[in-house]
């Protein structure tokens, strides 16, 4: 094995100790006792644990798998190490299919600690390999706290093996992780995981696959979070050496990680163990031996990698937090959708209650008999014309033109009432299927009205008939016509107040729509003001105006409301971003006090 150069004396190697020193006896780090740190993690943890991107929009898988990771790397690692920056330093082996991981760390322990052979993936869970006297960290499950311990090689990818090899010095631990490439996606999720909990990453490639694109994003990934890396170049072929060790230095300095050490290793035969030649593992294995035996270079490595793992937090919650304020937009934009929809309804009923559009057809011909054949003037006369009423009913098995013109009101509301819910959900509908967020939400049922619209329109519109008695009743109180004369004259004046509410004024149709009834129409105009006034017949129908369209709002907001209760049931919390925010900023404060940032940098 040949290294870049000598790695006692390469940036991250033991030596960092004498650029960083260890820490002072006296004046332990600030961070082991300063519970503002710890504290503000543990509520970034909850700010990050409570916040959810239901909504279908691109950034939403995206930013679930980062608050996934950034959850498990405060669990993992983060939590764990600041609560005991004295514990052994954990060496995460990673790297492609095929690497050798398994083999090299079974040559620097020493022991057949970790299945090798051709079959892949051979490490289908994590192996941790430590000294016996550093058994007792790793059994406590402080560190990845999620992984099963157990004693014997296990095929469930989330236990973690734990073994003591007796030739690995105190102080240093080596964790065999899945390929980070592998074909199982349990697997490359758990290197992930694994990669993020590491004091110091291990990363193995070989001659034939050090270019490949995943192991490159990895590095990049792990440059970023100030993470220590040193590099291990497998199987190269002899003649090859000069040129695949220059290439790849190049590679890692135009990625920033001109400073990893970088080991490489040439072709070579594995033994009856199926371990490497000493003589070929030997620099390596001597490079970790100084880094164990050296509290204070070992320290620098910690506080490296924590308070770069520290520092990414707040531009990864930043993006957390616009993620979560994507999502309101989009559900606010979702509920725009609907309730346009339905104004848009509402105000198209409050168009038919003024342009006459509802006085064609079988109102008007209803009202025309009405008033044509005088029945309002003789409802509004003695109780005579009760009896009338009865009889005629009674010989013609017809109803009296009163409650025909009231049931085709009736009809005519309930008809324009459909066709606007009809109209209004096949709109917000379409709204959201042209959203991402929305067609994701959506149910075929959404398309139509409610089922139970119909009945709904039927009995608004009869309240509403009995609303508009009620008032008539309650202005005429005081009118000695209307007492004398009772509900008739109460039944005559509602039914012209609601075709007054039909009409472009507030006074029953007077033009040529009941040219018919013409002269009785002016008269009873007359009769209505000379029982309650001109002012208030032109109030009764403002009152029972106001009145329908209220109801009709009420029925279309329950409509809407279909929409409305998937949108929120969705909706993250609209504290969501600024918690998220706070919490990051407090975790950056926090680390800017402690002192993981003044004793400089292990590479």
């Amino acid at each position: 094995m040949t290294t870049h150069g000598d790695p006692a004396t390469q940036p991250g190697a033991p030596d960092v100790a004498a650029r960083t020193g260890p820490p002072d006896a006296e004046d332990p780090p600030a961070t082991a006792g300063d519970e503002s740190l710890p504290g503000a993690l543990t509520a970034l943890r909850a700010a990050i644990g409570a916040a959810r991107f239901p909504l279908a929009l691109p950034s939403a898988e995206a930013a679930r798998r980062a608050a996934d990771g950034l959850t498990a790397q405060l669990d993992d690692y983060l939590l764990p190490r600041l609560a005991r920056l004295d514990a052994p330093l954990l060496v995460v082996v990673g790297g492609s299919t095929g690497a050798g991981k398994s083999t090299l760390v079974n040559s620097l322990v020493k022991a057949r600690v970790s299945a090798a052979g051709v079959l892949r993936p051979t490490t289908r869970s994590p192996v941790l390999v430590c000294s016996p006297a550093d058994s007792s960290w790793f059994r406590q499950g402080e560190l990845l706290p999620g992984l099963t311990r157990t004693n014997e090689p296990s095929e469930d990818p989330r236990t973690l093996q734990l073994v003591a090899a007796p030739a690995l010095p105190p102080g240093l631990a080596f964790l065999d992780a899945p390929d980070i490439d592998s074909v199982v996606d349990a697997n490359r999720a758990l290197a992930g995981q694994l990669l993020a909990a590491a004091d110091l990453w291990l990363f193995v490639t070989t001659a034939a696959r050090y270019a490949d694109a995943v192991p490159w994003e990895l590095l990049r990934s792990a440059r970023a979070r100030g993470t220590v890396i040193a590099m291990v170049l497998d199987r190269v072929p002899p003649e090859a050496t000069d040129e695949i060790t220059a290439h790849l230095s190049e590679m890692l300095a135009e990625q920033g990680l001109g400073q990893a050490p970088l080991f490489v290793l040439p072709e070579t035969w594995v033994d009856g163990q199926g371990l490497l030649p000493e003589r070929v593992t030997a620099p390596m294995a001597d490079w970790f031996a100084r880094l164990a035996a050296d509290a204070g270079a070992r320290a620098a490595v910690v506080r490296q990698t924590l308070d770069g793992a520290l520092a990414a937090l707040h531009p990864a919650v930043e993006g957390l937090a616009d993620a979560a304020e994507e999502q309101l937009t989009a559900a606010d934009a979702l509920d725009e959708r609907v309730r346009a929809a339905y104004r848009s309804a509402h105000r198209t009923v409050e168009q038919g209650l003024s342009d006459g559009r509802l006085l064609r057809g079988e109102v008007l011909a209803r009202w025309q008999e009405f008033v044509g054949t005088g029945e309002f003037f003789r409802t509004l006369e003695a109780r005579i014309g009760r009896l009338r009423d009865r009889v005629v009913a009674a010989f013609t098995g017809r109803p009296a033109p009163a409650a025909e013109l009231r049931t085709a009101i009736e009809s005519q509301l309930v008809t324009l009432l459909r066709g606007v819910a009809a109209e209004a959900a096949e709109q917000a509908y379409t709204g959201w299927k042209a959203h991402p967020a929305g067609a994701a939400l959506l149910e075929p049922d959404l398309a139509h009205p409610g089922a139970d619209l119909p009945a709904r329109a039927e009995r608004l519109v009869r309240d509403w008939q009995r609303g508009v008695l009620d008032l008539v009743r309650k202005e005429g109180g005081d009118k000695r016509f209307v007492a004398r004369t009772a509900a008739y004259a109460v039944n005559a004046t509602g039914l012209a107040v609601m075709i007054a509410v039909f009409a472009s004024t507030a006074f029953i149709p007077t033009g040529l729509e009941v040219a018919t009834g013409a002269g009785t129409t002016v008269a009873a105009q007359a009769v209505l003001q000379a029982i309650f006034g001109d002012q208030a017949v032109r109030t009764l129908a403002t009152r029972a105006r106001a009145d329908l369209l209220e109801r009709v709002r009420s029925l279309l907001d329950d409509e809407a409301g279909r929409y409305l209760a998937l949108s929120a049931a969705a909706r993250p919390g609209p504290e969501t971003a600024e918690a998220l925010r706070t919490a990051a900023g407090r975790v950056e404060t926090a680390r800017r006090r402690s002192r993981l940032t003044g004793g400089g940098s292990a590479t």
